[in-house]
């Protein structure tokens, strides 16, 4: 922890005055351990058009066969603005220099090469890694990876596996180095590789070819990319979750043969608490499957046989269980618009997760066992073995529809067999053994409960619905057990009596504090060419503080809409109003080549900031750009033909850096550049006398916040 508030003490983006310091921190740190540090610099614009100036650091300890070499790997750049980067991912970088310095001090030997490589620019665009992969000649030795993440402030940290091929050889490796406190599934790689949530470890993977582990933290999302990140927030226990993974790694993977890493075949694996992690083979995946559904029709069968089973019990057990789906899938669909709608300053977090979303997850979740309870209540006189034939037959559906499309989710057919074996107890003893019963009901809390907290925190409350659903479908697993209880409507009350309590903490809780700040955005806009300035805001229910500018009844923002900012959320201006003109100037455009070969136009021209700035975006009309080159480093081809929107580049500028830009396009289109020239100086400036925010207020991140943005256009006709 230590470490974390060392790195943590300034917001550190590229090109703020933090940013330095974090460096020569980190380079004095590993030069203590005894290790030769070398930097790498260079320009780079990765795969989103985000260009930058990235410095990586990089220690290397040669192994006693020399060689492959394994990474350590985390980012020490913060997210612009405002962020102080402790978890994202200071809680990374501290893991890897205080996993090194016991390492080192005990000197044990090691096989393999060891490379500890803190990457630059990671936020910006994996920028950094881009550079290490593409241009660095270590990449040729490196055949394996572990990247130290962080998308929130606490909770456990899961291992997600990212590979090209198959997963089999990294997870028996995983499961040989006998991490203490595994938390991973097969299930959670499957949905982060459907997601647009990269980390420098994708880089490796799609430039290199080269596998890693990546191991990130979710809870707390609210904290993420905010001036929450601070060294206070960090839960101790997830950052000493994060060294439990690295240091039996290390010693493993530091001696491995990492030349057999690769595989085609891939396992499932899950987490369960005592057992550590359990894995088997994709090819076990519908024989498994099939067994079940075998032993499924089995019971059919010896039930009608034996009379416990009735053609009329089995067809009305399949109104409850498909009711209780219905009510609390609708539920959960429509709960999060309607908390928007009820409170709208809740859309002013863009990330999705509110301070009091966690009361949020737990009032679904008692919603759906209050309401199963209820109606199930009304089935008393319908046998129990006739009521679990619908929640067995929609498991196996589902398990099914998985084992199909999402096979790493094959795991969640181990507790559809707990349920077998329920049935089929129900099915021979009158009464059956409800210690057994109970025993069996354990596999499904172990691995679904989890899910029921997992997917609103880490893709925010519109996925809510999720909770509602797992919810239910882990009460239909629990059916054997609690078909038994006799007060189910008293625990129906009691489901329901838990989501109104949990609806009226959240309902108190809604508002903002100076521990639950509301995030706020200003920025100044002057369009240069037209002399005309705006206030202008992101926010969707400003704030007072806000509203001092932009006055109680602003108006919509208009052409500023037209071309959105960059941001993760392709969030755009919400409110604008007109204000007083200052003399900020605009940068200096200076064409240094314009020219006609072939019917192809170049154009080459530099853009110079006249006043310390942080960011540079240029947009481009309805234009094909055959080539195009930013201080020297060239555009991609995939991205020039696909990128999204006029957006041409955001350069993340330091040392207030010149933008050279050479394009080349058809003579006959016209070309049209509109530049955004932003410095995040608004509150800090003299030309203005911004006050500083409330104490329950912060800057709104993933925007451009707190900026002077100054808009020009140049046209070619």
């Amino acid at each position: 922890m230590k470490q974390v508030e060392a790195l943590s003490k300034l917001p550190h983006a590229v090109g703020f005055s933090g940013h330095a310091s974090v460096r020569e921190y980190l380079v004095k740190s590993l030069e203590n351990m005894g290790l030769e540090v070398s930097l790498q610099t260079g320009y780079t614009a990765g795969d989103w058009g985000n260009f930058s100036r990235a410095t990586n650091i990089m220690a290397r300890i040669p192994g006693s066969e020399g060689g492959d070499a394994l990474v350590l790997l985390s980012h020490y750049d913060s997210n612009p603005h405002s962020s102080y980067g402790a978890s994202d991912a200071g809680s990374g970088v501290a893991t890897i220099l205080e996993g090194m310095r016991a390492f080192l001090e005990e000197q044990k030997e090691h096989k393999n090469d060891l490379i500890v490589l803190f990457t630059d620019a990671e936020e910006l665009g994996l920028n950094g890694a881009d550079l290490f992969v593409n241009r660095h000649p270590w990449t040729k030795d490196v055949r394996l990876v572990l990247n130290f993440e962080a998308r929130g402030s606490g909770g456990p940290a899961y291992m997600l596996i990212e590979t090209n091929r198959g997963n089999e050889n990294l997870i028996k490796g995983f499961e040989r180095a006998m991490p203490e406190y595994p938390v991973a599934n097969s299930l959670a790689y499957s949905i982060y590789k459907m997601l647009p949530n990269d980390t420098d470890l994708t880089v490796f993977r799609e430039d290199a070819d080269i596998e890693g582990f990546n191991f990130a933290f979710i809870d707390d999302h609210f904290d993420y990319h905010t001036a929450l990140d601070t060294p206070g927030r960090l839960d101790r226990n997830t950052l000493a979750h994060q060294g439990s993974y690295l240091m039996p790694l290390l010693g493993y993977f530091g001696n491995a043969d990492l030349s057999q890493l690769k595989s085609l075949n891939d396992r499932v694996y899950f987490n369960v608490p005592f057992f550590k992690l359990l894995s088997y083979p994709f090819e076990w995946i519908w024989p498994m499957f099939v067994l079940a559904a075998a032993f499924f029709v089995t019971l059919i069968i010896m039930g009608f046989k034996n009379g416990q089973l009735r053609i009329k019990g089995v067809l009305t057990g399949f109104l409850p269980a498909v009711l209780c789906l219905l009510l609390n899938a609708v539920a959960g669909y429509y709960a999060w618009p309607l908390l928007k709608n009820l409170y709208p300053s809740y859309a002013d977090m863009l990330h999705g997760f509110t301070y009091n979303g966690y009361l949020y997850i737990a009032a679904l979740s008692s919603l759906a066992a209050g309401s199963c309870f209820w109606i199930y209540s009304y089935y008393r006189k319908v046998k129990t073995t006739d009521l679990l034939i619908a929640p067995v037959l929609l498991w196996l559906i589902i398990c099914g529809l998985l084992n199909t499309y999402l096979p790493g989710a094959a795991f969640f057919l181990i507790p559809v067999y707990a349920l077998l074996i329920s049935l089929f107890i129900h099915l021979r003893q009158d009464p059956p053994n409800p210690y057994v019963l109970t025993a069996l009901a354990v596999p499904a809390l172990w691995i679904f409960a989890p899910f029921v907290k997992m997917f609103p925190v880490g893709l925010g409350l519109k996925m809510i619905v999720a909770t509602s659903v797992m919810s239910v479908l882990i009460f239909l697993l629990l059916l054997p057990v609690l078909l038994e209880f006799p007060k189910k409507k008293q625990l129906a009350g009691l489901g329901i009596s838990l989501f109104l309590i949990c609806l009226l903490g959240a309902h108190f809780s809604s508002g903002f504090t100076e521990e639950q700040p509301k995030p706020s955005s200003l920025l100044y806009v002057l369009d240069a060419d037209k002399q005309e300035a705006l206030w202008a805001t992101y926010e969707k229910q400003p704030s007072s503080w806000t509203q001092a500018f932009i006055g109680e009844d602003p108006s919509v923002p208009g052409e500023l809409t037209e071309q959105t900012l960059s941001s993760k959320y392709s969030t755009g201006f919400s409110y604008a109003l007109k204000a007083p003109l200052k003399e900020v100037r605009p940068p200096e455009i200076a064409v240094l080549e314009d020219t006609i070969i072939d019917r192809n136009r170049q154009i080459r021209l530099r853009i110079s900031p006249q006043r310390d700035v942080n960011r540079l975006e240029i947009f481009t009309n309805e234009v094909t750009l055959s080539e195009a080159v930013v201080n020297g480093i060239g555009l991609s081809e995939y991205y020039l033909k696909n990128r999204r929107g006029p957006k041409l580049v955001t350069h993340y500028i330091s040392d207030n850096d010149s933008t050279e830009l050479a394009l080349t396009f058809s003579a006959d289109e016209p070309l049209e550049l509109t530049l955004y020239e932003a410095s995040n100086d608004l509150l800090a400036n003299p030309m203005f006398s911004v006050p500083p925010r409330p104490g329950n207020e912060i800057p709104m991140p993933f925007v451009l916040n707190d900026a002077v943005l100054v808009t020009k256009k140049i046209r070619f006709e």
